[in-house]
């Protein structure tokens, strides 16, 4: 059954097309071509953009450009069940993802998807694939994608828009759309439409989420909820429940972090401030304490690092080492990092103190008449005796 003719600037039907592999000059790669199809039902006046992947961001951004050719919206968009449309189709009340559901809101148009393998409530749009891949891409040959989408954007104007239409009565599509359908549809915003990514995360116990390769900090109540983040070119935000709790700076790859989105117990030890050290120094021992204490006593803010430095090593030796280091930096009168460091790297923190004079070692001494006498003791005959064989054994060893 034929449906009754659309009024115009009433509805836009969109769906997506195979073109075909394309051999890539450049990277020398081969890649599958798809057509983004926008086809005004009441002038069949038509745009086509060529795509690498249909993805969120490709079938948004198709949409804009549709829009900008026309130079208007339609009030009614009738697409595909694709997941890059609409989340979850049903008849009476189809779910759309949240970056469709910006775009319309933000162009004033309705989102009225088909039924489920229903093509034929958007047939103004599904009869003309062939005819753009017979007619555009096929025998052609592109430098680049870019290329392609610009031939793409030429042929929809002099090509398609200057066919014989016969549901048209032979009349050419561009013809009908500047003569009625062009000044009824809805004004373009002033201000061109921003380009989002939208995706859900969870929310792990270290308050980041993962957008992208990137990840951004939360305010720490919200650890182990989903939140839906919505990541534009310059920033970042972050909603739960569709309020807005968290915006950054986007960034390409890495890790961003609002210290105050930590708890509040968990604010001091990532600003690792002076009362933070002191605190931590305490639970290691009196010695450390000193030791940052005599730190911190002068210029707090420049020796932070130096104290920050040694608490640091508490991570690798251990308390009980680090309080012996501390207590016996104190002892040699140096109490700094380097001097703390050295004794644990060395492991000489438990070692005693060196004993000064003798040690008590044993002494052979000489009483006051010996001073300035001869010291050698005199040899007896048997004495020589005894010398000379142990002469003669050592002569014989060697």
């Amino acid at each position: 059954m034929l449906r009754d003719d659309v009024e115009p600037g009433s509805e836009a039907q969109i769906d997506y097309g195979f073109l075909g592999q394309w051999f890539n000059p450049t990277t020398g790669k081969r890649h599958r071509i798809w057509a983004f199809v926008m086809v005004l039902p009441s002038s069949r006046h038509m745009f086509v953009r060529p795509v690498l992947h249909m993805d969120q961001h490709a079938w948004t951004l198709a949409h804009a450009e549709a829009f900008r050719f026309f130079g208007g919206v339609p009030r009614r968009l009738v697409p595909d069940n694709l997941k890059t449309g609409v989340d979850k189709p049903d008849l009476y009340d189809p779910q759309i993802n949240k970056s469709y559901a910006e775009l319309s809101a933000y162009y004033g148009a309705l989102v009225d998807p088909a039924r489920a393998s229903k093509p034929k409530d958007k047939p103004r749009v599904e009869r003309p694939m062939p005819y753009v891949r017979d007619s555009f891409w096929s025998g052609r040959t592109f430098t680049s994608l870019e290329h392609m989408q610009a031939e793409a954007l030429l042929w929809s104007m002099n090509v398609a828009g200057q066919r014989q239409c016969r549901p048209l009565g032979g009349a050419k599509p561009l013809s009908v759309f500047e003569a009625v359908e062009a000044e009824t549809l809805l004004p373009l915003p002033e201000t061109p439409f921003v380009l989002a990514r939208w995706s859900t995360a969870l929310v792990g116990p270290d308050i980041h989420v993962k957008v992208g390769r990137t990840l951004y900090s939360v305010p720490w109540k919200l650890i182990g909820r989903r939140v839906d983040a919505r990541s534009a070119a310059t920033m970042v935000q972050i909603f739960h429940e569709g309020e807005l709790v968290k915006t950054h700076a986007a960034l390409e790859q890495g890790k961003r972090t609002d210290k105050n989105d930590y708890p509040p117990e968990k604010i001091a030890f990532q600003m690792r401030t002076p009362i933070w050290c002191r605190g931590q120094a305490s639970q290691v021992g009196d010695a450390c304490r000193e030791v940052i204490d005599q730190l911190l006593e002068v210029n707090a803010l420049y020796r932070l690092r130096a104290a920050q430095g040694v608490l640091g090593l508490r991570k690798k030796y251990g308390d009980a080492r680090l309080e012996a280091a501390c207590r016996k930096a104190i002892t040699v009168g140096d109490p700094s990092y380097r001097t703390v460091k050295g004794i644990l790297v060395a492991g000489t923190e438990t070692d005693p103190e060196p004993e000064t004079g003798d040690a008590g070692a044993a002494a052979f001494l000489h009483g006051p008449e010996g001073l300035f006498t001869d010291t050698v003791p005199s040899q007896t005959p048997g004495d020589v005796h005894d010398d000379q064989d142990r002469g003669d054994t050592e002569e014989a060893v060697r």
